[in-house]
């Protein structure tokens, strides 16, 4: 069984919250749609440790359609939604993920996708590119992304040491994400953290933003 969730019988409501996030997901679509043309990712194999969130689904679903073979681990045992966890499993994924899952198994789980022996590698926190480097040297790795600014701190270091074994991608760097994401998405991020912390009606406050600029 090339999965490992919580409950597989959470996938039609997982895949509900999936084609949600998906309308919601232009961009990404408008990317899906070429890249599924052109077969692009066609004999790749991906391994990722993400958050499973509906809308890493939609780009995992996305890699997957292009022809890629994906086996997905979660990077954080409190974000990972089980019902999309299924729904990914149904679609084929090797989703190694449940919420609440402990230490061991996070290691455990990244062992296991890195039994299918990638050619590139997803992160999110850095914990994959340094098992790889410490546990499977032996693996071809081709290349890899990393979501983090802490995640790169820690590539950029091994790099320095020249213990890097192959290119990795800063996400972070990117300048899409520095546009949007760093800008709209932590801006409302963070008005969603005061709402859901405090409970309190935000229409008719008086408010004071201080802050450095982007983050």
């Amino acid at each position: 069984m090339d999965y490992k969730v919580k409950d597989i019988g959470l996938a039609e409501q997982g895949r509900k919250q999936i084609e949600w996030a998906e309308l919601h997901m232009p961009a990404l679509m408008e990317v899906r749609k070429e890249l599924v043309a052109k077969n692009s990712l066609k004999g790749l194999k991906i391994s990722a440790v993400l958050h499973v969130t509906k809308e890493t689904a939609a780009l995992v679903r996305t890699l997957k359609q292009a022809g890629a073979e994906v086996a997905l681990a979660g990077s954080n045992p409190l974000s990972t939604q089980d019902d999309v966890a299924a729904a990914l499993a149904k679609d084929g994924i090797k989703v190694f993920a449940w919420k609440g899952e402990s230490e061991d198994d996070y290691y455990q789980n990244m062992n296991i996708i890195l039994s299918y022996n990638p050619d590139i590698l997803m992160d999110d926190g850095g914990d994959l590119h340094a098992l790889v480097h410490e546990k499977h040297s032996n693996l071809k790795i081709i290349g890899g992304t990393e979501e983090t600014t802490t995640g790169v701190i820690r590539l950029k270091a091994m790099e320095e040491d020249n213990v890097l074994k192959y290119p990795v991608i800063a996400v972070n760097n990117a300048f899409t994400k520095y546009l949007f994401d760093n800008r709209v998405g932590t801006g409302q991020s963070a008005i969603d953290g005061i709402i859901r912390s405090t409970n309190v009606l935000i229409a008719g406050k008086v408010a004071v933003v201080v802050g450095y600029g982007w983050v």
